[in-house]
């Protein structure tokens, strides 16, 4: 934690930040796309958690995501699942440009579900109905969803940061790589634009083993269990939910958001 504490942004670092499991590498891969003008072959030189260091990410056998990121030459994608109060202070010192991505949180939990099964740096989740107890109580890495949606949101106002919804990206993903490209400053061709949509659709991602996470350690991910990359839709939780756990959930929700004008698309 010292040493992400102490992390030294550079002026041109392009932040990425999410609570987990809220279309991350999706986003990275867009942003890698961007930065490498849509060349689909550049894109895939390296694994998505080479391309886009996680920031805090420290693992067995692996290089910390510091380590990484002090050889990754400018300008950098840097990604991070930190809750906006922890954040290292160089990345308003030098004011980075950030782009935070927000999902629905009963989709949320139902990707963290089956990603705290394959992911084992996670302890076993139990049930779903066990999950969703611990995920409301905010006792899952990275804690409190709540807490960090309305974290970055508060931030919103600040011109260097970016708030989007995975939501929005789903239904018009066209209109949101725009949008990123203006808060980028960033002139593309009609065609480019084309090209960054088709490579980073679920079913090019999903097939692509530089964003998919195959190349990460069985020990670490344990594909069998579930995929990294398992659906990408928004209502899945539909699926998923019992009335009960739905109407409790809804009930929870309301408690605490209330007083936040932020919005989220449940269906």
């Amino acid at each position: 934690w010292p040493q992400v504490e102490a992390f030294q942004a550079r002026p041109d670092d392009l932040l990425v930040a999410t609570y987990p499991k809220s279309g991350t590498t999706w986003l990275s891969e867009i942003l890698d796309m961007i930065y490498q003008d849509g060349d689909v072959e550049k894109c895939r030189r390296d694994a998505i958690f080479n391309r886009v260091p996680f920031l805090e990410m420290k693992a067995p056998q692996m290089p910390s995501g510091v380590e990484l990121l002090e050889k990754t030459p400018s300008p950098r994608l840097v990604k991070t699942h930190l809750p906006i109060q922890l954040l290292p202070t160089s990345f308003q010192d030098k004011d980075c440009k950030v782009i935070y991505m927000a999902r629905n949180p009963k989709d949320v939990v139902v990707s963290y579900y089956y990603f705290y099964q394959m992911a084992k740096m996670h302890p076993d989740p139990g049930t779903l109905g066990e999950f969703l107890e611990t995920f409301m109580a905010g006792k899952v890495a990275y804690g409190s969803w709540y807490e960090h949606v309305r974290g970055w949101w508060e931030k919103k106002q600040e011109k260097q940061l970016l708030y989007l919804f995975y939501e929005d990206m789903k239904k018009d993903p066209q209109q949101e790589v725009q949008k990123i490209l203006r808060f980028l400053g960033k002139e593309v061709a009609e065609e480019t634009v084309a090209r960054i949509l088709h490579h980073t659709s679920f079913q090019e991602m999903r097939k692509n083993p530089a964003a998919n996470y195959e190349t990460m350690p069985t020990a670490l991910m344990d594909h069998s269990l579930s995929p990294f990359l398992r659906k990408g839709i928004s209502g899945d939780w539909k699926n998923h939910f019992t009335v009960a756990q739905n109407e409790r959930f809804n009930q929870h929700y309301q408690e605490h958001m209330a007083g936040s004008d932020l919005r989220f698309q449940m269906e």
